[in-house]
C-alpha cells in the first residue's frame, strides 16, 4: 500500500487545497471523471456561456421594443457547442497534466472507495485496483444526478445536465422534467436555439424554493415561452418505432401524452455518498450528506469533507470557501478557522435572471418575524425604461425592529450582479437607511434599482 500525507478525492474545489503549504507533502489526488470538477466540466461555467447565447437570442428577439428590428439568421449550434467546450476542456486535460508533472503529486484515475479509517481502494477503469492510505484525507467527490424511477426512462433514453450540453443537435422537441434552477437554465437555453420546450413540473410553480413573489412571477414570464404542465406526474417514458418519445403523465387526475425527441431528466443532485463505502471508515452520514463540524472535520480524525457532499447548497462559492477553511486547518492543526458562510447568496441564470439571499417572505411569515417589504420594479428605474423591462423587481425584507436586512430577492436583468450589496449589507450589519443613504448611487445605473427597493421600506408593512 502506497502511503501520503494527504489523499483528495475528487477534483472540482479539492484539487484548490495544494496550496503552497503542501509542497513538502506527498500527495494523492483520486477522481474517477473528468479533471476539474462539476463546475467546470458540466455544471457552472459551460452552462453560463451556453445561457449568455441564449441572452443574446433573447435580446434580439425583444429588440423590436427599442425600435430595432434585428432577426437571428442562423443558430450554428455545433459552433457554439465548440466554443464552450474549446475552451473548457483545454483546461480540465491541462491541469491534470499539471497536477502529474509536480513531483510530490499522484494522481489516481478511477473510483475511490475507503477501506478503512485511513485507507482507500482506487477501483480503475481496467478493472485494477490501488491501495493507498494517508494521514489526512480530503472527500470531495460532489453530488450526481438525480434519476427519478419512471417505468421506462432508463430503456428510453434520457439526458442529464452531464450530457445535455454536449448533444450535436438541438433536438425539435425536448420535453425537461423538473421546475429548479438547472431546468430553468436549460430549457431557456434550448428555447432559444431553437426547440419546441414542454417542461414537466411536479409542484405548483417554477422555483419553488424562490420567494413566493418572485417564483409566481417567474412561472409566469416562462409559461409564455415554453410549454409548462405544472402538477404534473411522469407516469411512464417509452422510445416509439419512430424514435421518438411518448411521456405519459397525469395532471389533476387526468392521463395525457407528451410527444418529444428528448427529454432531459432535471430532478435535482444528491451527495456521491453512496460509491465511498463510508460505513468501513466510520464516517457519519445525515440525509446522505457527510456530517462534518465548523472546521469541515468528520467524526473520524484526519478526515474532512467539503463541497457538495456535505453542504445541501451545493453551490460552487460555498464549496470554494469549506476548501480554503480545509487547506488552512490540515496545515495549520494548531490554529483551526471555522467556516463562515452566512449569507450564502444564490442565482439562476433563466431568462428572466433571478438571485436572492437570506429569508423568504414565506419563511419569515411561519417563523412570526415581523418584516417590514420594500420593493421597486425594473420599470420604475430609468434605466428599467431603457431596456423596457415589465416583468422584473427587486424587494426586500427588513427587520420591522432592527431594520437590518432578512433577505433580498431580484429578478429581471442583471440580477446576479446586483444582488451583491445587498449581501454586503446583510453581512457586515448595515441597516436598510444606511444602505439607502449611506452613499451615492450612479444615476441612472440600474444599481438604482436595489436603491429605491431599500427606499420604499416604509411603504407598506
Amino acid at each position: 500500500m502506497e502511503h501520503y500525507d494527504l489523499i483528495i478525492l475528487g477534483t472540482g474545489s479539492g484539487n484548490s487545497i495544494i496550496t503552497p503549504d503542501f509542497d513538502d507533502a506527498r500527495i494523492a489526488i483520486v477522481e474517477k471523471g473528468v479533471f476539474g470538477g462539476t463546475c467546470l466540466n458540466r455544471g457552472c461555467i459551460p452552462s453560463k456561456m451556453f445561457v449568455y447565447a441564449a441572452d443574446v437570442v433573447e435580446m434580439a428577439r425583444h429588440a423590436g421594443e427599442l425600435g430595432v428590428d434585428l432577426s437571428v439568421d442562423r443558430i450554428r449550434w455545433p459552433d457554439i457547442v465548440d466554443r464552450v467546450f474549446g475552451r473548457i476542456d483545454p483546461i480540465a486535460s491541462g491541469g491534470e497534466a499539471y497536477r502529474q508533472g509536480l513531483d510530490h503529486v499522484t494522481v489516481y484515475r478511477g473510483e475511490g472507495r475507503f477501506t478503512g479509517p485511513h485507507s482507500i481502494a482506487v477501483h480503475r477503469a481496467d478493472g485494477g485496483i490501488d491501495e493507498i492510505g494517508g494521514d489526512q484525507i480530503v472527500v470531495a467527490t460532489g453530488a450526481r444526478p438525480v434519476i427519478p424511477d419512471i417505468p421506462g426512462l432508463a430503456q428510453a433514453g434520457y439526458h442529464t445536465s452531464d450530457t445535455i450540453m454536449r448533444v450535436r443537435e438541438v433536438p425539435r422537441r425536448l420535453a425537461v422534467l423538473g421546475g429548479g434552477y438547472i431546468a430553468a437554465e436549460m430549457a431557456h437555453v434550448f428555447d432559444a436555439m431553437g426547440a419546441d420546450v414542454t417542461m414537466l413540473v411536479r409542484g405548483p410553480r417554477l422555483l419553488r424554493f424562490e420567494d413566493e413573489e418572485v417564483s409566481l412571477r417567474f412561472t409566469e414570464v416562462f409559461s409564455a415561452r415554453c410549454d409548462v404542465r405544472l402538477g404534473c406526474s411522469v407516469d411512464s417514458v417509452n422510445r416509439l418505432d419512430t424514435g421518438e418519445l411518448c411521456i405519459e403523465i397525469s395532471v389533476g387526475g387526468e392521463q395525457h401524452e407528451v410527444i418529444a425527441d428528448e427529454i432531459l431528466v432535471a430532478t435535482g443532485r444528491e451527495p456521491t455518498t453512496e460509491a465511498l463505502d463510508l460505513h468501513l471508515a466510520g464516517i457519519a452520514t445525515h440525509d446522505g450528506y457527510i456530517v462534518t463540524d465548523e472546521h469541515r472535520r468528520t467524526n473520524v480524525e484526519g478526515v474532512w469533507a467539503l463541497g457538495d457532499i456535505t453542504n445541501p447548497d451545493q453551490l460552487k462559492h460555498t464549496a470554494n470557501a469549506e476548501a480554503r477553511v480545509v487547506a488552512h486547518n490540515i496545515a495549520h492543526p494548531d490554529d483551526l478557522r471555522a467556516v463562515d458562510l452566512w449569507p450564502t447568496p444564490h442565482a439562476v441564470f433563466s431568462h428572466p435572471q433571478v438571485a436572492a439571499v437570506g429569508a423568504t417572505e414565506q419563511q419569515l411569515r411561519g417563523e412570526g418575524v415581523p418584516y417590514l417589504v420594500g420593493r421597486r420594479d425594473h420599470a420604475g428605474t430609468a434605466y428599467g425604461w431603457a431596456m423596457e423591462d415589465r416583468t422584473g423587481f427587486a424587494k426586500v425584507l427588513v427587520h420591522a425592529e432592527t431594520r437590518l436586512l432578512l433577505g433580498a430577492h431580484i429578478i429581471g436583468p442583471q440580477a446576479a450582479t446586483l444582488i451583491h450589496q445587498l449581501i454586503q449589507g446583510m453581512k457586515f450589519g448595515q441597516t436598510v437607511d444606511e444602505l439607502a443613504r449611506g452613499f451615492l448611487y450612479i444615476h441612472p445605473a440600474m444599481s438604482e434599482l436595489v436603491e429605491n427597493a431599500l427606499l420604499a421600506v416604509d411603504d407598506r408593512p
